[in-house]
């Protein structure tokens, strides 16, 4: 029995050594490529892998995307995909080529191709549209700020086709190219350390971002438009920019009493909102501005102009200087804004504009902002495709009434060719239409801008604005 047992142990060793030498003799082989006959063998390669610098970082931050070990001077596509809080896929696509080391660099780099060409080193996020079969009109829009956006970026062999609304998506994905490597990055509206406070006090109703640290510090009252409801992502952003910042809600919020179709607040409202930010003991109260888009920017003029308060800067989005709707009273309150729709127009498609709602020549004189009495600086930011505000006429007549009261310094005007109504903080995608309400029946609205200019408004914008605030909230006294 040992001697038997030996002899089997003797053979597998053989055996072993046996099939080692042909292992070391194949991987010799596989990196061997013969000039001539009709056996190829592969190339020795790493991986091709794609990373992403930062890959957790601030929403208007750019990262560096890089592609290394892919096959040299061959076509890739880069694509990006995420969803959205309510599950909805949203994705862009570029094609490029790589260079004679296999190497692809967003930030070098031009797209020949997919959701835009050119040398765009963020194009992957802000040409994010929804993938087909998704549901219509959607719009990008954070609601839970204290989460990132989650995205996908994949590299895939070959210059796939971009998906268009024809077509399923599951049918569009069977004809792309093999996935290459991927990363996943986090894009985040609050820094680490911003607190994010509900306030439900004195009436006011906002949500208030401050900055790591215990302060003070310059701040902004932070208005949107007639989309109604509390919208934080601004706010959160600001924060994380070392300004504190209050979210205010003024219409459509379910804490506010009386209809939802009214602004049932006047300028008691704002003046407690704004005294609420001046009064916080982690603000500093002589350096308080106030922002606004769309119709938020008449409020933001009126609370300069009108009411007992004296904000350091004002900031304007592509805004009206009056409302066009009767007011209730001399405090600022509306009735209906559905009851007037003469000056409702419609595209070809039925999607609804309100452009001439806020055209200057049909605003009641009485219901405009005294903006000649203004004793602070403004930023009026224009989007000149802006299809849902008049936004150029309505800079046109504030700068003249501005410059008429011998205050020209105090305006600075910023005007983008291309740019739509809904300029944002940079690096995000543009809605020029998406569904504004279902009831009593479905309506989408316009709101302009195209997919390039519009992408490199929000980025100078935004990085206007901020220098605006620095300037203005944190610098020395203005004269």
């Amino acid at each position: 029995m040992l001697r038997a047992h030996t002899c089997v142990t003797v053979l597998c060793r053989l055996s072993d050594k046996f099939v080692l030498q042909w292992v070391n003799i194949y991987r010799k082989r596989a990196c061997v490529q013969p000039a001539v006959g009709q056996v190829r063998w592969k190339t020795c390669r790493p991986a091709p892998f794609l990373t992403a610098k930062p890959n957790r970082a601030l929403i208007d931050e750019p990262i560096t995307l890089e592609g290394r070990h892919l096959p040299p001077h061959s076509p890739i596509t880069v694509c990006a995909r995420m969803h959205n809080e309510d599950g909805d896929l949203w994705e862009a696509f570029s094609h490029y080529n790589t260079d004679g080391r296999g190497v692809v660099n967003l930030t070098r780099d031009e797209s020949v191709g997919g959701s835009y060409v050119g040398c765009e080193p963020m194009g992957l996020f802000w040409a994010l549209q929804p993938a087909p079969g998704e549901r219509e009109g959607l719009r990008l829009r954070k609601k839970n700020v204290e989460t990132p956006y989650s995205v996908q970026l994949s590299l895939l062999e070959g210059h796939i086709p971009v998906p268009s609304s024809h077509g399923s998506n599951k049918e569009q994905r069977q004809r792309g190219g093999q996935e290459l490597a991927a990363v996943t990055v986090e894009r985040w509206y609050m820094a680490p350390g911003v607190r994010r406070i509900e306030i439900r006090q004195n009436r006011v109703v906002g949500t208030l971002f401050l900055p790591p640290g215990p302060g003070p510090f310059p701040a902004m009252v932070d208005l949107w438009g007639m989309g109604g409801g509390l919208i934080e992502y601004r706010s959160a952003l600001f924060a994380s920019r070392g300004f504190a910042s209050l979210s205010l809600a003024y219409f459509g919020h379910k804490d506010i009493p009386g209809p939802l179709n009214t602004i049932n607040v006047g300028d008691a409202y704002f003046k407690t909102a704004f005294q609420f930010l001046q009064d916080h003991p982690q603000v500093c109260g002589d350096r308080v501005g106030v922002m606004g888009l769309s119709f938020g920017v008449y409020l933001a003029l009126r609370i300069a102009t009108q009411i007992d308060v004296n904000p350091r800067c004002v900031i304007g989005v592509n805004g009206p200087i009056g409302n066009i709707n009767k007011l209730s009273d001399s405090d600022g309150m509306t009735i209906s804004f559905e009851g007037d729709q003469k000056h409702w127009s419609y595209d070809e498609e039925g999607y609804v504009s309100f452009k001439e709602v806020s055209m200057p020549n049909n605003i009641p004189p009485e219901n405009k902002a005294n903006v000649e009495n203004l004793c602070c600086p403004l930023l009026y930011i224009v989007g000149e495709d802006d299809l849902s505000c008049a936004a150029i006429e309505n800079a046109d007549e504030i700068e003249k009434k501005i410059k008429d009261a011998g205050k020209s310094h105090l305006f600075t005007r910023l005007s983008y060719p291309g740019a739509g109504h809904l300029i944002e903080p940079p690096y995000t995608p543009n809605a020029r239409a998406s569904m504004w309400t279902t009831q009593p029946k479905k309506l989408i609205t316009l709101w302009g801008g195209h997919l390039v200019p519009h992408a490199a408004a929000q980025e100078d914008a935004w990085k206007r604005t901020l220098e605006f605030m620095e300037r203005h909230l944190r610098g020395k006294e203005y004269k």
